[in-house]
């Protein structure tokens, strides 16, 4: 399979999710692969069967890389695409099978390449405009096939007010990681205030940095799918209808290519 073509220059890759680089090594150590194992359920329940064992997958906002691996185990040829140059470095060593691009989502190009698109672990809530998301939908639709099938979870209002708020905070013998969780129901908006601590020779690194969440209503979300050209779209809720515990106010949506 041929890299994925995009349309950004050098200097916009470098910079939009740039703020992501330094949490790459948390999410790998602690989120990233827990997750990936757990969504191979959903995928399971949902997307693979019926799939051929060759089926072309693209992993948008791959992250670092665990479910790719996953994946490319299951024998699928997988593409794995993502706007944090950090992220993609521990992606090549996770899962070596997978080919992976350095791209941001709302900028791709692409015709038909592939059988199935996923985009998990809540990655389309860092999309903070509306009109934004409708473009990656679109972005989605033209690179899958014609029967092609998109998979991405998000998290609704519930997660944010029942699942995320709070601080959470890991402790290991050489990093720590500290995460405060807001959410304003008027502007939709979720912020994940970081702070990171980790060990550099005798003494400790600190890294502080704010990430952004936006919250789409599930009919938002539908017309935003309907707008990019999918139907057949389904809703699934992933600690009631698909056994992921511990993830209340997740859903996965599951749209067909038309």
């Amino acid at each position: 399979m041929g890299a994925w073509p995009v349309s950004v220059t050098p200097q916009e890759l470098d910079q939009p999710f740039a703020d992501y680089d330094p949490f790459a090594w948390v999410y790998n150590e602690h989120w990233s692969g827990p997750f990936a194992a757990q969504v191979m359920t959903a995928l399971d329940a949902l997307l693979l069967p019926g799939m051929s064992g060759s089926a072309r997958i693209l992993d948008l906002c791959c992250g670092t890389g665990q479910l790719a691996a996953k994946l490319t185990g299951r024998g699928f040829a997988v593409t794995g695409v993502d706007g944090s140059s950090e992220m993609l470095r521990y992606a090549r060593v996770n899962a070596p099978s997978a080919e992976f691009v350095h791209a941001d989502a709302r900028d791709l190009r692409g015709e038909g390449q592939f059988d199935a698109v996923v985009c998990v672990f809540d990655s389309l809530n860092h999309i903070l405009n509306f009109d934004e998301l409708v473009t990656v939908f679109r972005n989605v639709r033209a690179a899958l096939s014609p029967e092609g099938r998109f998979l991405f979870d998000l998290n609704m209002e519930q997660g944010y007010i029942e699942r995320c708020l709070g601080s959470h905070t890991i402790v290991d013998d050489d990093n720590a990681c500290i995460v405060d969780v807001d959410y304003t129901e008027e502007e939709h908006l979720a912020s994940f205030e970081i702070t990171l601590f980790h060990r550099d020779g005798p003494g400790w690194s600190r890294t502080d940095l704010t990430l952004l969440q936006r919250c789409y209503s599930e009919p938002q979300v539908r017309d935003a799918l309907a707008d990019a050209g999918f139907g057949d779209i389904s809703v699934h809720e992933a600690e009631s209808e698909l056994g992921m515990d511990g993830n209340v106010g997740r859903s996965f949506f599951l749209a067909s290519a038309v």
